[in-house]
């Protein structure tokens, strides 16, 4: 069943797979997914993904550290345990404020940032323990890797990627 076969572009360099990838999208063929050792810069423009909504995440986490803050500094410091504390009485929140600045900004930074990673990993599905989905090891080391569905059309795409500097192209089954 030609359905469920992809082909393999094997690529060594990543201004290659860029300029490869461009080019199998603009002769209209969906390219399924880009395999590649390290971020590669454009990659995401090129494939035609849509941007990312993670800066909003990070800004809400943020928020929500801030005001974990605010809510902790007031608790602890103004209503359960008022103290006089070098002469500077607490009776109010806001009197105190400029001394709970580095609090409020310490755990605006550690929500958003350890809340960034769960939503990460959670997005992009890597559990621990997750089995890697790579479809050849060495993607992880120096070679791209550009999956395409075939859909009868095996001797042009091949065609088209030799053109492109693939250094080899295989046809698989996709599991």
């Amino acid at each position: 069943m030609e359905s469920s076969k992809v082909i393999h572009a094997f690529y060594n360099d990543d201004e290659i797979v860029l300029d490869a990838v461009k080019s199998v999208k603009a002769d209209g063929h969906h390219i399924e997914e880009v395999f590649c050792p390290f971020p590669v810069h454009g990659l995401d423009k090129a494939m035609g993904l849509a941007p990312t909504k993670l800066a909003i995440t990070a800004f809400f986490y943020g928020i929500t550290g801030l005001s974990v803050a605010i809510w902790m500094t007031n608790y602890m410091m103004i209503q359960d345990w008022p103290q006089d504390i070098g002469g500077k009485p607490s009776f109010s929140w806001a009197e105190n404020m400029p001394a709970f600045v580095p609090i409020m900004f310490e755990l605006t930074v550690f929500f958003a940032a350890h809340l960034m990673v769960i939503t990460f990993y959670m997005r992009s599905r890597i559990w621990p323990f997750k089995k890697a989905e790579n479809p050849d090891p060495r993607t992880t080391d120096d070679h791209f890797l550009m999956e395409i569905p075939v859909h009868n059309n095996v001797e042009e795409l091949t065609a088209l990627l030799e053109k492109t500097g693939a250094v080899e192209i295989n046809v698989v089954d996709k599991h």
